[in-house]
């Protein structure tokens, strides 16, 4: 009894879409644009900003005013600063001089960030450790 080649042609092909769909999201999928605050001006639809918290924060992300702080370029080669405005869940680690991330949109030179988008990153996490030898 010979089998067809059919089944297995259209075996090969289904999975050979399902490749290379996965590798389009992988790779095109989810393509937030990643910005410094040096790089956001004139940035146009919904990004990433990525930076260090400057000064003390002002007032209550819960409020309907929400909360408002300024960014700086975590790498500190740029004096740009781009004012945050944010409604939503505080991290326990956001602080002045705490790397943040958030996702939103600039708006009249202001950063308006979506509702709890605010996420801390530790830089001593990213850090090399420290290997002594003795």
């Amino acid at each position: 009894m010979k089998r067809s080649p059919a089944r297995l042609v259209i075996a090969l092909s289904v999975a050979a879409v399902l490749a290379v769909f996965i590798l389009y999201t992988a790779i095109a999928g989810n393509a937030t644009t990643q910005l410094s605050p040096s790089a956001l001006r004139g940035a146009t639809g919904h990004v990433a900003l990525i930076g260090m918290v400057v000064g003390k924060p002002t007032g209550d992300s819960h409020s309907v005013a929400g909360m408002r702080f300024r960014l700086k370029d975590v790498s500190g080669t740029s004096s740009a600063r781009v004012l945050v405005d944010y409604h939503g869940s505080v991290p326990d680690l956001f602080k002045p001089t705490a790397h943040v991330v958030l996702s939103g949109r600039l708006q009249n030179g202001v950063f308006v960030a979506d509702n709890g988008s605010l996420v801390t990153k530790c830089p001593s996490k990213y850090a090399p450790a420290n290997s002594k030898k003795t």
